[in-house]
């Protein structure tokens, strides 16, 4: 059962140090809607008088605004019955790694055309002598300089030569240059340079767009700044037409209320203020996830998770330490072994993808090796055991063929599984590999699983964290047929597979507030004397703040604010986020918690004086949530009336085993069952291995104790 939630906020001008959810409340009169566009999957939820609502509709890589169209018809809702409709999207992020966006140009300080060339001199393996510098997404030719200059306290040393640039803009238009990006030095502390060659360019160069570098970063960083921005008017114009084809759409079929985008820092955004940023939606859809999860741990009290979200294309890992999840601005794409890849200066949450998922292919190299991923089959043709053309197995048809699906229930029960083909299409990498068929697809499970687990260990090991200490929370439509082997791998005690796990994310933008990021470069020494300029200057961010929330709609009393500083000790590179809380009342105060801070992240502190780099302000718009409400629960709950039979199941290294087959929407809270075991929904499975055992909580959610934990 949801219904609405609520952030019990203090004074807009404190620190929020805690929210609460609500359960007195009652949700809008109207129908709440969340749409996430995944590689094979469009995933639509809706909240009609408290019940949850789950559709599936494949995804239209051509017309990503058509999947979202084809789930809300399947729904079987009138747009007009919607009030609130909040979408998550790939589209940013593939056209980035697709190269779709347009012919782009730059504008820059004189003498900094080649930052973009420069780039960073660091390499992501010292030792790979097959390393490159990534390509530029805009090429050198279309670089082009003017004579401008602000130093790095903000000062105007040369004001914009507006010959020069209307010199420039000519040159553009001549080339059929679509969209325009503006960085000039030291912008992100006083930006009025840049500002001036808006106005400029939008009245001689009016039919292309244009992004400046404050209006997407105003951290420092030349060349990440400089990318960002880049990359920002290289995909503003394709992303303006998706929202505005979507958004047309949505109202032609009657939609009253203007569509929310979810954002990578985890907040949703109207349509018309994502327009004005795109970057800012590179990680949209997981972004959700990791946001649901979070909400979920709260309501069943638990801190510590590692968040595993597996769909057809990628499984996306994350970690919620204490409560929190880590938002960062050091986000790159296409980063590899052979390449540093791009830099993109966005909050964004901290999120590691990996290229497995249930429609990951199987392959065999020229050495005679297996291989899953990162290639997939996608929406079209899809697994093999679709039957619509494909030739190549996937870990789909793997944990089909060892009896992890079930066949009556596979795609929702919406398809029969073309059985046949899948043992064919096995037999042919078997054959190959001198192997039986069952054995090849036990190794395409154990192959997937290997990948997974190294992403889980880089948002936990890699950073000094013990995955013992942690939950696991699995979603996704492979979330649950995964996550027992993970965990036992990495000896998490606790497997946690939420409520319909399979549209989670979809779910989790029903959950989440309206948020902005400000964040702000400003090099300040830590003294006695300067917790007047700190105070100041978040009072400055909060005023921006407030007045674009009260823009939206938003009201004084439903906008709140966290606080942050990145502090480093004199000399250092790095820098350590530190919250600032309500109670806080002193720099003395604050150098206190950077140290504890700091040695918690790096095992060691200094007598060394401290500097703030960044001021980054976190600004929230509360709106109507959906909540969850504890199911009824039963005097004496069992499993009983949840049975459904027994299956034979391949559980790898544990053997061949008659599992026990449930219903999970017929499990009421309090219910138990011992592993080998498959608790089965329309959409998914979740796998229970031998000498597990589960408990229903009193929301429906699913914990799976590990070997005995």
């Amino acid at each position: 059962m949801f219904q609405a939630s609520l952030y019990a906020a203090e004074e807009t001008t404190r620190e929020i140090e805690y929210f609460e959810l609500l359960n007195d409340l009652q949700l809008d009169k109207g129908i709440r809607v969340a749409t996430d566009i995944g590689g094979t999957f469009t995933d639509l939820v809706y909240v009609d008088g408290g019940q949850i609502h789950c559709i599936k509709s494949h995804t239209t890589p051509d017309k990503f605004e058509q999947g979202v169209i084809n789930a809300l018809v399947k729904s079987g809702l009138g747009a007009d019955q919607v009030t609130f409709f909040a979408h998550g999207s790939t589209i940013v992020i593939n056209a980035l790694t697709e190269r779709k966006g347009v012919k782009t140009g730059l504008l820059t300080t004189r003498g900094f055309r080649d930052v973009l060339e420069i780039a960073r001199g660091n390499t992501p393996d010292l030792f790979n002598s097959y390393y490159r510098k990534p390509k530029p997404f805009i090429p050198r030719y279309l670089r082009k300089e003017v004579s401008e200059r602000v130093d790095f306290r903000g000062a105007v040393l040369e004001p914009l030569a507006e010959d020069e640039l209307t010199a420039a803009l000519q040159f553009f238009r001549e080339n059929g240059v679509e969209a325009l990006a503006v960085c000039f030095l030291h912008s992100y502390i006083n930006p009025e340079n840049e500002r001036l060659a808006l106005e400029i360019i939008s009245r001689q160069l009016p039919e292309i767009t244009v992004v400046a570098s404050h209006q997407v970063s105003r951290e420092w960083r030349e060349y990440e700044r400089t990318n960002t921005t880049a990359m920002s008017a290289y995909v503003l114009p394709p992303v303006r037409s998706y929202l505005d084809k979507l958004e047309r759409q949505l109202q032609s079929n009657g939609l009253n209320c203007e569509p929310s985008i979810v954002q990578s820092n985890g907040g949703i955004a109207t349509i018309s203020t994502a327009r004005t940023n795109p970057i800012s939606l590179v990680e949209s859809g997981p972004a959700s996830g990791v946001l649901g999860a979070l909400t979920y741990a709260e309501l069943i009290q638990t801190g510590n998770l590692l968040t595993l979200d597996i769909g057809g294309t990628t499984a996306k890992c994350s970690l919620i330490q204490d409560g929190t999840v880590r938002i960062t601005t050091d986000y790159y794409i296409e980063k590899t072994p052979k390449s540093a890849g791009y830099p993109i200066k966005t909050p964004v949450v901290d999120i590691v993808e990996v290229g497995n998922g249930g429609g990951s292919i199987a392959w065999i190299d020229n050495a005679g090796s297996l291989h899953v991923g990162p290639r997939s089959a996608g929406s079209f043709p899809g697994p093999v055991a679709y039957g619509s053309g494909g030739m190549e197995p996937t870990t789909t048809d793997a944990n089909l063929l060892i009896g992890r699906i079930n066949p009556e229930l596979f795609s929702g029960g919406e398809m029969k599984p073309d059985l046949e083909s899948v043992r064919t299409a096995f037999a042919g990498l078997a054959n190959r590999l001198n192997a039986e068929p069952m054995e090849v697809a036990r190794g395409v499970i154990r192959i997937a699983n290997a990948n997974m687990v190294n992403g889980l260990k880089l948002v936990s090991l890699n950073r000094g964290l013990d995955p013992r200490d942690f939950s696991l929370m699995a979603f996704g439509g492979g979330g649950g047929l995964h996550a027992v082997d993970l965990a036992a791998e990495l000896n998490i005690p606790r497997v946690i597979i939420p409520p319909h796990p399979a549209i989670f994310s979809a779910w989790g933008m029903l959950a989440i507030d309206l948020r902005r990021d400000y964040i702000n470069t400003a090099i300040i020494r830590l003294t006695p004397d300067t917790w007047g300029t700190v105070k100041d200057k978040f009072g400055e961010l909060q005023q921006q703040a407030e007045a674009r929330f009260v823009a939206d709609g938003i009201e004084h009393g439903n906008i709140y604010h966290r606080r942050y500083l990145d502090i480093r000790y004199v000399g250092q590179e790095h820098t350590v986020k530190v919250k600032l809380g309500g109670s806080l009342s002193s720099t003395a105060d604050l150098i206190e918690i950077f140290h504890q801070a700091h040695e918690k992240e790096y095992t060691f502190r200094l007598d060394n004086p401290l500097e703030v780099v960044n001021f980054h302000l976190v600004s929230f718009g509360k709106i109507d949530k959906a909540g969850l409400q504890p199911l009824p629960r039963p005097q004496n709950a069992t499993a009983t009336n949840a049975h459904t039979g027994t299956r034979l199941v391949d559980y790898g290294a544990l053997g061949i085993h008659k599992a026990t087959l449930y219903q999970r929407d017929l499990l009421s809270p309090g219910a138990r069952i011992q592993g080998p075991a498959v608790i089965e929904e329309t959409s998914t499975g979740i796998v229970i291995n031998p000498g597990n055992h589960v408990r229903v909580d009193e929301y429906g959610g699913l914990h799976i104790y590990i070997n005995g934990g």
